[in-house]
């Protein structure tokens, strides 16, 4: 677990695949500089490996955005949103393979990381919460995590996903948020796994496939952005 001397993002490369950690030692909350921070490592990753592993702390993937900015003011509010929606259009259209190691809980923005990666590995055996959970407390999803849940969703559980469902990992697994479920000890063992095993796919293959797949979707995202997080609003509507 990382103390508070620690950054809360770790990066280390693991033959061709880059590892990073996200770890501050309690919820691994988003704020601009574990944004800034998730940038740096996936630029350095997109030099020097060929897949990534993206694992959470010893109990938590990530709770979401720092609630500290959230609460501050709209305008701050709608500048980490933003922020956090670029990166997830980044990660999600990487040219790397891209795997994630779900520790723990994993809700709104960390359910959002979740659906931008593209394998996913959850515990099968801890009381873990994944889901978006932000209509649940009085938040409006944005339509860039709408948009990231259609494409990555099962159908049957959009709707409730969307409007707030939060799973344990056997429903989150069901619903699309996971991908396959392993004892907790070897969630970061087997997300490597699955990575090392994807790092020896051609890169420029990997990259034009999943341009094809995923573009309409970062286009239109991208596009609307701004416009998408000025409607935002907190709880109280402000």
């Amino acid at each position: 677990m990382a103390d508070e001397t620690s950054p809360p993002v770790q990066y280390r490369l693991d033959g061709a695949v880059a590892v990073v950690t996200l770890d501050d030692g309690k919820a691994n909350a988003i704020g601009h500089p574990t944004l800034e921070a998730l940038h740096g490592a996936l630029d350095r990753a997109e030099d020097e490996a060929t897949a990534l592993v993206l694992v959470g702390g010893a109990r938590t993937f990530s709770a979401g955005f720092d609630l500290k900015v959230m609460t501050e003011s709209p305008q701050a509010m709608q500048g980490l949103v933003l922020a956090g929606a670029r990166f997830w259009m980044r990660l999600y259209g990487t040219s790397l393979p891209t795997v994630a190691a779900c520790t723990g809980h994993a809700l709104a923005g960390g359910a959002v990381t979740l659906l931008s990666c593209d394998e996913r590995i959850g515990p099968a055996d801890v009381p873990a919460k994944v889901g978006l959970n932000e209509v649940a407390i009085g938040l409006t999803l944005p339509v860039f995590a709408v948009e990231l849940a259609r494409d990555r969703l099962a159908p049957p559980h959009l709707a409730r996903a969307v409007l707030g469902q939060v799973y344990d990992p056997a429903g989150a697994a069901e619903a699309g948020f996971l991908d396959r479920l392993v004892p907790s000890a070897d969630v970061v063992t087997e997300a490597l796994a699955v990575a090392q095993e994807r790092s020896g796919l051609r890169r420029g293959a990997v990259a034009h496939t999943k341009a094809a797949l995923r573009r309409a979707t970062i286009d239109q995202v991208l596009a609307g952005l701004e416009d998408d997080i000025a409607l935002l609003s907190g709880p109280d509507g402000a």
